[in-house]
């Protein structure tokens, strides 16, 4: 898989950031919640990402 880097909160790797793949498919960083209290099959995950990342992608037109 191609993973390309569309935007993130900081210019570190370790910060949310949302990928596209060449699956056509987006990856997303980050935050692992633990009490979120919702049923998630064994094969998926959810991830929590701060509100301004997807303002940031909006504005840049990446997403």
């Amino acid at each position: 898989m191609k993973v390309t880097k569309l935007v993130s909160t900081c210019d570190i790797k370790d910060c949310p950031t949302i990928y596209a793949t060449d699956r056509g498919t987006f990856l997303i960083q980050g935050e692992t919640p633990t009490d979120h209290g919702l049923r998630i099959p064994v094969h998926e995950t959810v991830v929590e990402i701060p509100a301004e990342l997807l303002r940031k992608a909006v504005r840049d037109h990446l997403v």
